[in-house]
Order: C-alpha cells, then structure tokens, then sequence
C-alpha cells in the first residue's frame, strides 16, 4: 500500500442485518455509510469487500468453545440455557439473530485485512477505514454488550505479530473494557479510553495502569472540551509512546444525537483528533463501534472517510446523499424525526462550549501520574 493510500472495507452483510426490531442495533449503520460515500464517489478504486475471519483466526484471542458456540447458534437460530448461562449468547443485549457468528467475523475479517495491509510493508504507510470493526466489549469466552467478536483485539494482536508498536485510542461514549481485559500489560501496546463517567460497563476509572490510560467525562462533554482531552491528554502520550500504528475506534455514541449517552459532541471533535493523530503516524486504522442513532453514524463515519481518503465535503449534500439520509428510519421505538441538518450536510455546527474544573483536574491527575 502506497504511502498516504487510504483503503475503505465494507461488506454487504450489513445491509438489512438487524440484531432485531426491539435492540438499539436495528438501526442500519455501515451500510449507510457505503451508500454515502458511493453517492459522493468517495469509493472508487479504493473499496475492498471484507473477508469472513476464519475460526481458527479468532481463536487468536477467543476460545474455542465460545467461537463454535456463536456458529452453533447462528445455524440452529437458538441457544441451550447453558450456552446462554456461560457465552451470554441469546440475551437481550446479545439476541440469537440470523447473521450472529458471519456478521462478527466478517468485522474481524476486516480488521484483519486492515492489519495486513498496514503492516505488508515496514517502509510504507497508509490508512483503512473498517466501520464494521471497533467492537470493543467482547471478552475471550462470551458476548458483551452488544459485542460477539473483539476485532479491536485481534487487529492489534496481528500488528504486534508483524512487529509493529500500536496505540490505541478509543472516543467511544462506552469504556473499552474488552479491549483492556485482553491487553492490559502487554508490551508495545498502549491504550487510551476516553468515556462517559457512571455509563455502562461502569469500569475504566480515572487512572494510569501500566499501559492503559482511562478518563471519564461528565455528561455534556462538549467540543472545547474534546479538545482539550487531545492536547492535554491524547496527543502527548501517543506522542511519547511513538507508535508505528495508530487504532482509532471511533464509536458513534459520543455525539449529542445518540440516544445511550448523554455527551454533547459534534463529529467536528472527531475530525479534529483523526487529523491530529493522522500527524502523528505513517499508519493509521480507523474503526468503528458503537452509535445508536442512524443519521448521525452514517454522517459521522462517512466525515471521517473523507477526512482519511482527503475528500471535498460539501456544504450542502447533492441530492443523490441526501436520499440515502432521508430514507434512514429509527425502525419503531417512537423517537423523533432528525432535524434538516442531519438530512442536507454531513458536518455538523460547532458545539463548543467552556472547558470544566473537572475536566481540568482530571486532565492534571493524569498528567501526574
């Protein structure tokens, strides 16, 4: 891959797959940002199919007991009591639906495509966008929150197979728990999470442990404020640590328009540190995650491709994205319809805001420690 080459994974498993019409995940996500970028000819000679991980690839992190359990359950359509009693397969966070082991894997399966291309050439650099990936809540033996799969995990345990230094940095409204169970302590890895305080998984306190960084930040986390977590926080230890990769999950939920978290950014603030961290590395693999509310995903990772792929982003969306925004749906649930913005742009306005004594002082705690 040629240095500044940007390369987008996408597969078409995600187009009307659902973990069902009750979860927050009915909502289509990758598939709208395919069919953004597609409608603005942001894809063009640099789209690549996701593959499907192969089991014995996620052994790599999970269990193989827990991977045949996911492709048991995907072929009989239901789980035992026991199944769902140890791997949490068939809960209502983690329902028993028709794609719950080849829609997981073909996120690993991208990630994994990602981690070769990044690491194919020790002299060459470049970055891939997967918003498939960034599924940061699975544990080695059982689905979490939402997460069958850790591709975030088994993409930073191939780089370090190929040698590469990586850091990981992960803006999710949510706490990389499955992320930091899997490589807490691991050498060449460091990890940051930054995330909403008292939100579930309800781990990820303030502190530096060993290789793992956590802040958790108030509701109302506003623009300013993400700023200010990048420089005070983000930048200077990625910077110190200097990778040879950099793994940015950039879940959804963060934004003021996701309906399971109570922050307030714009995708502004996401522009703002991919860019930043761009600067900072030859390679860069850019992940999804989590994001609840379907035109602010699609608005959001599609942002974030044109940020990676060095694309013109309109003011105003021609009329061919504009149809993609506009026959997005909540699926049911009663929510409100999105406002013009969310139909007609993909940036949203500043959200700026004043930079808390909290914020501050936690910012200093971690600059101490």
């Amino acid at each position: 891959m040629a240095v500044g080459a940007a390369i987008f994974i996408g597969s078409e498993i995600y187009r009307g797959s659902s973990y069902g019409g009750a979860h927050p995940l009915r909502v289509p996500r990758v598939s709208t940002v395919m069919d953004l970028a597609r409608s603005l000819g942001w894809l063009e000679g640099r789209y690549r199919s996701s593959p499907r991980a192969k089991p014995a690839a996620l052994t790599a992190f999970h269990t193989a007991e827990y991977v045949a359990a996911l492709q048991a359950a995907e072929a009989a359509g239901q789980v035992s009591d026991a199944v769902r009693a140890r791997h949490h397969i068939g809960t209502a966070s983690n329902p028993v639906f028709a794609q719950v082991f080849s829609r997981p894997a073909t996120g690993a399966g991208g990630v994994l495509l990602a981690a070769e291309l990044l690491a194919s050439d020790f002299a060459a650099g470049g970055a891939v966008h997967v918003p498939g990936g960034g599924t940061h809540h699975g544990l080695p033996d059982r689905a979490n929150g939402f997460c069958y799969l850790n591709d975030p995990v088994l993409a930073i345990l191939a780089l370090r197979r190929a040698g590469l230094r990586v850091a990981y940095v992960d803006i999710d409204a949510h706490h990389a728990d499955g992320v930091e169970h899997g490589l807490a302590g691991a050498e060449g890895v460091l990890l940051i999470s930054v995330h909403e305080e008292t939100r579930w998984p309800f781990t990820g306190a303030l502190g530096v442990r060993g290789n793992c960084i956590n802040l958790p930040v108030p509701k109302g986390y506003n623009d300013s404020e993400a700023r200010a977590v990048l420089h005070g926080l983000i930048l200077p230890r990625v910077q110190a640590f200097a990778p040879d990769v950099v793994v940015l999950q950039a879940g959804a939920d963060s934004l003021l328009e996701d309906p399971l978290s109570r922050l307030a950014l714009s995708n502004n603030a996401y522009v703002e540190v991919l860019r930043s961290l761009r600067g900072l590395t030859s390679r860069l693999m850019l992940l999804g995650g989590g994001g609840y509310n379907p035109w602010s995903v699609g608005r959001l990772w599609a942002l974030l491709w044109a940020e990676l792929s060095g694309q013109a982003v309109p003011d105003r969306l021609p009329s061919e994205a504009q149809a993609v925004l506009r026959a997005l749906s909540w699926g049911g649930g009663g929510r409100p319809a999105p406002e013009a913005a969310l139909l007609e742009t993909l940036r949203d306005a500043p959200r700026e805001g004043p930079v808390r004594a909290e914020i501050k002082e936690r910012l200093m705690q971690l600059a101490r420690a």
